[in-house]
């Protein structure tokens, strides 16, 4: 098979939860230890830091990758979703895993991929870990797809665990309560462990605590912590609370013998996006008008954003705006301005809401807006529509980020 032929099989031969939802949601971890077990275990084969959390996870992950980079680690970075390419989600020092390796590694387990009938998420886990091990990473950073207990990264012993946010996302899968995901997040946990925390929150901070005594592991909670202030070239006022978690997360990896100086950490939290190629967060695509993406989805990364947007200066504000059909789009109407005029486009997958749907709830609000037939024409009609010192806002869901990126 052709790498386009593979990546295709892999996306519709199996459950996918970015296209399906719900029904491709795995709570068990029995396949991927099965893989594992298969590909001779290359989790024990490389150090990691497994990263979860609501918003920032993402962030956070990157910046991790980047600062280890520049302190002259070999690096790997598992992340998810991806926007363009399948190859975005493995990485090794910035570089995207080759077609070739992908090609190779389904064609060789094919057989028992189709045989144990394995999820989309459970083989591309075993997928990066066996490419980690063979490339002999000093570190890889794993980022939690979904949840945390029962996500099918969670088979690692890592050097480290980072949790950055917890907050309503996901309640179909991981519970209707802070409490409830932060007890999901926290499965990450591990014995002797030390785990960090980035962002001090009253309704999960006693639930991470019981069960970092649980597990006899050391908790940072790091928005506590006096650690020196440093700028990212990550956009968004929102970083400084993921930068916490990962300065407190570098320091961990000191006290565990890696050699990592102020100056790595600088120049790291400053190139992230040239050293790991990261796209999508707060990523401005065009100056005049100025044009700025953003993959934040939930209500509390919606909020961040919409904070950060309503600091731009602009004559008009024009939003393109679309969102999956799961999505309690009454939970983040009261975030969005109301003065804004919405361009109300369908992301091209299966679990997209229809546009005209969307439109109607937001018209009902007193928003205004006209719905399009795609993400691309409602892109071409905010740009026709705005002046050079208008700003157009692209977002709601990651995947019509992906479709103008």
């Amino acid at each position: 098979m052709t790498y386009q032929d593979t990546v295709n099989w892999m996306f519709s031969q199996l459950p996918m939860y970015q296209k399906q939802g719900q029904t491709a949601f795995k709570k068990d971890l029995t396949n991927t230890l099965n893989l594992a077990k298969h590909l001779k275990n290359p989790q024990h084969k490389f150090k990691s830091i497994h990263v979860a959390g609501t918003n920032g996870k993402g962030s956070s992950s990157h910046m991790l990758a980047s600062i280890l980079q520049e302190a002259g680690y070999k690096v790997g970075l598992y992340t998810s979703p991806h926007l363009k390419d399948f190859r975005e989600r493995v990485k090794i020092n910035g570089k995207e895993v080759s077609k070739a390796f992908v090609i190779g590694f389904i064609k060789q387990n094919k057989a028992f991929l189709e045989a144990n009938n394995l999820s989309f998420f459970e083989m591309t886990v075993g997928l990066a870990f066996d490419y980690f091990a063979k490339q002999k990473v000093d570190i890889a950073v794993i980022e939690v797809g979904l949840g945390g207990r029962l996500d099918s990264t969670n088979i690692i012993t890592p050097e480290v665990s980072l949790i950055t946010n917890i907050g309503l996302d996901h309640v179909q899968f991981l519970g209707n309560t802070l409490g409830l995901i932060a007890s999901e997040k926290a499965g990450i946990i591990k014995p002797n462990i030390p785990v960090v925390i980035s962002e001090t929150q009253t309704e999960t901070q006693a639930v991470f605590t019981a069960f970092a005594e649980k597990n006899n592991s050391p908790i940072y909670f790091a928005d506590q912590a006096n650690n020196e202030a440093f700028v990212t070239d990550l956009k968004g006022s929102y970083q400084t609370k993921n930068i916490k978690g990962v300065l407190e997360t570098i320091q961990q990896l000191r006290l565990k013998g890696f050699v990592v100086s102020d100056n790595n950490i600088e120049t790291g939290l400053v190139n992230s996006v040239k050293n790991t190629g990261l796209k999508g967060r707060w990523q401005i695509l065009n100056v005049s008008p100025k044009v700025i993406c953003d993959t934040a989805h939930n209500k509390e990364g919606l909020t961040l954003a919409m904070q950060q947007l309503l600091q731009e200066q602009y004559n008009k504000l024009h939003i393109v705006f679309g969102v999956v059909n799961d999505k309690d789009v009454s939970s983040i109407l009261p975030l969005l301005p109301k003065g804004a005029t919405y361009y109300f486009c369908k992301p091209d997958v299966p679990r997209g809401l229809d546009q005209h749907f969307l439109r109607d709830i937001f018209v009902s609000k007193g928003f205004y807006g006209n719905a399009f037939a795609s993400v691309d024409i409602a892109y071409k009609e905010a740009l026709n529509a705005a002046s050079d010192e208008d700003v157009i806002y692209i977002g709601g869901s990651t995947f019509v980020v992906a479709e103008v990126v």
